[in-house]
């Protein structure tokens, strides 16, 4: 081991990032570029899997620059949105067609056929997760039935198929095809009790078990990088889904400890620790990690629209010129006048799961200002994990306390109203973006520079702040009352 420095990938939805962490959780170096959105018709979501490589092989080598050079990596970890597919030419490595991401709608039809011929509980009982466009298995579906040069690849033998970890260690490798155990958990094909692909589930969606990749570990001796990615061969030594990451990057490795990361999307995780968790009420379960084969798991919430409706104000309605003004308009205000909105811009997500829903705005008056509006979406926060922390407890895991992250964790009003709103106390750490950190972990522990992930969650989480309910119950209980009504017009 050449250095003691990790360099992480995070490939986001909205953005590609590489970081250089030091062994205590330092951040030495950072590059950063916007990822571009295409959305071709309502409810598609793509991205181009050209822009998503090029992108991350510019970023880690500005980083690897900035700290002196390859010699000086210990190691790289990788963390990456969900669900979101790719499919390339295993002969030429070129992408086949546009990524279909995660919050892409395109594959409803295909998920209420499959529930109609009764297929949720058996795949539910498998995997963890329910028939919604959101997973992997109905886009590849989609990708092979709509796309030709994808249709042609499959018959030649030369298809790929995998989600944004399986891409890039493609690209960074001399052409591996390996997924770790957290993001093939995402793609309805692998039951949460069985190690590799399931033949009947890859039936049932129409997927080739050959264009899949090899299910892996997400921490230990994983890949290693072409010479002339960097410049020198680099172990990749950590891989872990965006959500599983933060999980492990708010240090949350015993069972029952909880993290809620507010990006795009917001998504809650308990550890559920070695036993495979069932839901009853719509939540998902999911790996957590994996070393030498050997699970953890977590019960999982997802909220499609989170950070993404701060956006909207912003850029589709004007309503704010900056994300950060949303604190300062929630404060000028003593409350949302009446304003409710619900966020369902692509769908509500758990415990509902009604992909058909659509966003609605409601309590409008001449006297509504942007400072309502703003105060209503962020209070739309609150009152979605509210009820994502009724459906943890239905399922025996009761929130005791919260830990928040991701960029929209910064505003303090919304960690202050997501306290007041389920009534458990709030933690934030010093560095919001743990996605990243817990990546660094995953890898600093793959390549030995820490004994585990406890003792690099000891070593690299520093201190953050608290935020305790204060919110009166009758303040909370008009609050969800008006949340309740509006929820039920969508």
């Amino acid at each position: 081991m050449a250095g003691n420095i990790i360099l992480v990938i995070d490939a986001g939805t909205t953005s590609i990032r590489a970081l250089a962490f030091a062994p205590d959780g330092t951040v030495l170096a950072v590059s950063q570029a916007d990822l571009t959105q295409h959305y071709p018709r309502p409810g598609w979501v793509e991205h181009d899997a050209a822009e998503i490589r090029d992108l991350t092989l510019g970023a880690l080598r500005k980083v690897t620059g900035a700290i002196g050079g390859a010699d000086r990596i210990a190691a790289i970890g990788l963390t990456n949105q969900r669900e979101t597919v790719v499919a390339w030419d295993r002969a030429s490595g070129e992408p086949l067609a546009r990524a279909v991401v995660w919050q892409d709608r395109r594959t409803s039809e295909i998920c209420a056929a499959l529930k109609e011929a009764g297929q949720e509980e058996p795949v539910q009982a498998k995997t963890g997760l329910l028939l919604d466009p959101y997973f992997s298995a109905t886009k590849m579906r989609w990708l092979l039935d709509n796309e030709t040069a994808v249709a042609e690849a499959a018959q030649a033998g030369r298809l790929a198929l995998g989600t944004v970890d399986a891409w890039l260690v493609h690209c960074l490798t001399s052409g591996a095809h390996l997924s770790d155990a957290t993001n093939a958990s995402r793609t309805s094909l692998l039951p949460l009790a069985s190690a590799t692909w399931d033949a009947e589930l890859c039936d049932l969606f129409g997927v080739p078990v050959s264009a899949l990749p090899e299910v892996i570990d997400t921490h230990g001796a994983l890949a290693e990088t072409a010479p002339d990615v960097l410049g020198q061969a680099v172990q990749i030594t950590g891989m872990a889904g965006d959500q599983q990451a933060a999980t492990i990057g708010q240090a949350c490795l015993s069972p029952g400890q909880t993290k809620a990361t507010y990006g795009t999307g917001a998504f809650v995780l308990t550890n559920m620790g070695e036993r495979v968790p069932a839901s009853r009420h719509r939540l998902l379960a999911t790996v957590l990690s994996q070393q030498g084969g050997q699970r953890s798991y977590a019960l999982e919430g997802a909220i499609f629209v989170a950070g993404s409706l701060v956006k909207w104000l912003r850029d589709s309605l004007g309503v704010i010129s900056r994300a950060d003004e949303t604190e300062a308009l929630a404060r000028s205000v003593a409350d949302s006048g009446g304003v409710v909105i619900v966020p369902a811009l692509s769908g509500l997500g758990a415990p509902h799961w009604r992909p058909e829903a659509r966003g609605l705005i409601s309590g409008l008056s001449f006297a509504t200002e942007r400072a309502h509006l703003a105060r209503a979406a962020l209070e739309a926060m609150a009152h979605q994990t509210h009820d994502l922390a009724e459906a943890f407890a239905g399922d025996g895991a009761r929130w005791t306390a919260l830990a928040i992250d991701g960029g929209m964790s910064a505003n303090d009003w919304m960690a202050q109203d997501i306290a007041d709103m389920t009534g458990v106390p709030v933690s934030r750490p010093a560095m919001v973006e743990t996605t990243a950190l817990g990546a660094a972990m995953l890898a600093s522990a793959g390549c030995g520079l820490h004994a585990s992930i406890k003792d690099a969650a000891a070593a690299m989480l520093g201190p953050g702040e608290r935020f305790a309910p204060v919110l009166d119950a009758a303040s909370r209980q008009a609050r969800f009352a008006a949340w309740s009504a509006a929820l039920s017009s969508v």
